[in-house]
């Protein structure tokens, strides 16, 4: 860590060779650890089980698509996954930067730390490349079944690659504390990578939903698990520090505060690295329980953060104070980054308190959906109801009693005059989601607005709470004993099971039941096709759900156990508007794409 420090000493002849050779070093790496993850992947495809985390991850019969992502699947891979991204963030920032050579060569001597210290952990304790060497398997374990899914293709690179990025924003913030000043080219490019960083972030919380859903075979897609808020947590503090940049850009106001949100972002993502890897906590996300790697964690993690928050406590007052803030945007904007600040604070709170409670010896406790629904359902509609009031700014006052009564009159209908399970959550909840329609529309039409693409994000944010609604609220649910021939009725529809058959494949072999879905004429409207699956490498038992996608509801059959030679317990669910959140969440990764695109136009044009 002390080579971003040197660089603020040393002469221009040796900031010049300090600054190639940061340059010509980031090369090697990016070069050496590309060859290591092609190298991984061949491993793979070879089926070269004298690598352990190949024979600990892989088999003979598993599908080529999985045995490529079976090199993020587990911990070591997921470890170097992480390395490589910090590495391909940083060869592109040094090719593309416009920033000062200094600030370039203090960004990336940041960055040279991270990674170091990061490789230094796989070296010593979680070496993806140790050999079986002579004995070698001649076949190898599998991967974990739950991974061998598309999502799990996907979500993993997506959230490291966010990860990355908050590292690139922590490297950031330091130049700028290091400089004492944050020029305009920095805050340009550290706005371009606050927007890319928190597109990936969304994209991995968004798939990692996306893959519960499908996958786990009960339904849910958030369950509030520890791993998950692992990640969510910087996804919050990323949204915060996206609100403030808004105002550092035009107004210079926060300057301090996205410096320490750079800071902090990157330490929760090396929290949530922590938490996932020490064995602290059991969860079905989690990738090693191995105490010695958490130590080892904690020590490198400490290292990075530490002499970083040491720096902010010397440097940030030198900064000029803000000047007044004034005017409804400023306050709002203001309000934004603090409640997106305390929620994240809340939930942090409630996922890390169980383990200090444990920690202390008082013993063993949970904190579950409860304790945080009750804190995020009221933040997000306190959002909403924020973000309504911004984007309704500069309209008549018709326009906003016209969006109010309308809002008013069919969240009072939804929450009220229709079967729900909660009238006050469901009347505020589709009370904030129209506020932030209505109040979208009115801006479009007044032709006032600065940001397009800010709006069209928190139109993704009403339609997921949509989403959300609907799902919480709205869905039916049985879970009943079935076999061929039988029917059960669930809200409008019939699910009749019609069979079960046999089904053998490389990797698994399964009961596969046929559910119909028939309306009330006893018309065929959908089949389904759950199964029950067992691995033939590990005799591994698996629900893989029959789930009939639709824009308004879902149908969703997930079969359990076996009750009798042709009975299973079954769970049968019609899930209203359910993927509204996942398409809530599309909008908004469109919304960053386009942002950051017409940025940089802008930017190229000035």
């Amino acid at each position: 860590m002390q080579c971003f420090v040197f660089a603020d000493f040393i002469g221009s002849k040796a900031e010049h060779r300090f600054r190639s050779s940061l340059e010509a070093g980031f090369r090697h790496y990016f070069c050496r650890f590309k060859f290591c993850s092609d190298h991984a992947d061949l491993a793979f495809l070879t089926n070269d089980f004298s690598i352990a985390y190949v024979a600990n991850n892989s088999n003979t019969k598993l599908d080529p698509v999985y045995k490529i992502s079976a090199v993020w699947g587990s911990h070591e891979g997921s470890m170097l996954l992480w390395v490589w991204t910090i590495t391909v963030w940083a060869s592109l920032f040094a090719v593309f930067s416009r920033d000062d050579e200094l600030f370039k060569s203090r960004v990336l001597g940041v960055l040279l730390g991270v990674t170091g210290l990061i490789c230094l952990f796989l070296i010593f304790t979680s070496n993806p490349f140790e050999r079986l060497l002579p004995l070698v398997p001649p076949e190898g374990k599998d991967l974990n079944p739950i991974l061998q899914d598309i999502g799990m293709i996907l979500h993993p690179p997506m959230l490291f690659l966010g990860y990355a990025g908050t590292a690139l924003c922590f490297a950031f913030g330091l130049g700028a504390l290091m400089e004492g000043k944050v020029r305009p080219e920095s805050l340009r490019g550290l706005t371009t990578i606050s927007v890319i960083a928190w597109l990936f972030l969304t994209s991995g919380n968004v798939l990692g939903s996306w893959w519960a859903y499908n996958e786990l075979g009960w339904g849910g897609w958030w369950f509030w698990d520890p791993v998950e808020n692992s990640s969510f947590v910087p996804w919050l503090l990323m949204t915060a520090q996206l609100h403030a940049l808004v105002l550092l850009r035009f107004r210079a106001h926060l300057t301090k505060t996205v410096l320490f949100f750079c800071i902090v972002s990157f330490a929760l993502c090396l929290l949530g690295t922590f938490i996932v890897r020490s064995g602290v906590i059991q969860s079905v996300h989690a990738f090693a329980s191995d105490p010695n790697r958490g130590a080892f964690l904690l020590v490198i993690s400490l290292l990075m953060v530490v002499p970083a928050l040491f720096l902010f406590m010397i440097r940030a007052p030198k900064f000029e104070s803000a000047k007044q803030i004034s005017g409804i945007e400023d306050i709002s904007l203001v309000l934004a980054v603090l409640l997106l600040a305390v929620t994240a604070v809340c939930v942090l709170f409630g996922t890390l308190y169980p383990l200090v409670h444990e920690a202390l010896g008082k013993g063993s406790l949970s904190v579950g959906a409860p304790y945080f629904n009750s804190i995020f359902a009221p933040m997000a509609i306190l959002a909403a109801l924020m973000i309504g009031a911004v984007q309704l700014k500069k309209s008549p006052m018709w326009t906003w009693g016209a969006t109010f009564i309308l809002s008013a009159i069919a969240a009072l209908y939804c929450g009220f005059f229709t079967e729900v399970k909660s009238s006050v959550y469901t009347t505020a909840g589709v009370f904030s989601a129209l506020w932030i329609i209505c109040s979208f529309m009115a801006s479009l039409r007044s032709k006032k607005h600065k940001n397009f693409f800010a709006l069209v994000a928190h139109l993704g944010i009403a339609v997921s709470i949509i989403g959300v609604i609907g799902d919480t609220q709205y869905s039916q649910e049985a879970v009943v004993r079935m076999g061929p021939g039988q029917g059960r009725p669930l809200g409008d529809v019939i699910f009749v099971y019609e069979e079960t058959r046999k089904v053998d494949t490389n990797a698994f072999f399964a009961d596969e039941g046929k559910v119909l879905v028939l309306n009330k004429n006893e018309d065929v409207i959908d089949e389904l096709h759950p199964q029950r699956q067992t691995y033939k490498s590990n005799g591994m038992e698996m629900t893989a759900a029959g789930i009939s996608h639709g824009f308004f509801r879902d149908f969703y059959v997930s079969m359990g156990n076996r009750l009798s030679s042709d009975e299973f317990l079954v769970r049968l669910s019609i899930r209203p508007l359910v993927n509204w959140i996942w398409i809530g969440g599309l909008i908004m990764l469109l919304s960053a794409v386009f942002s950051s695109a017409w940025r940089r136009r802008e930017w190229s044009q000035s």
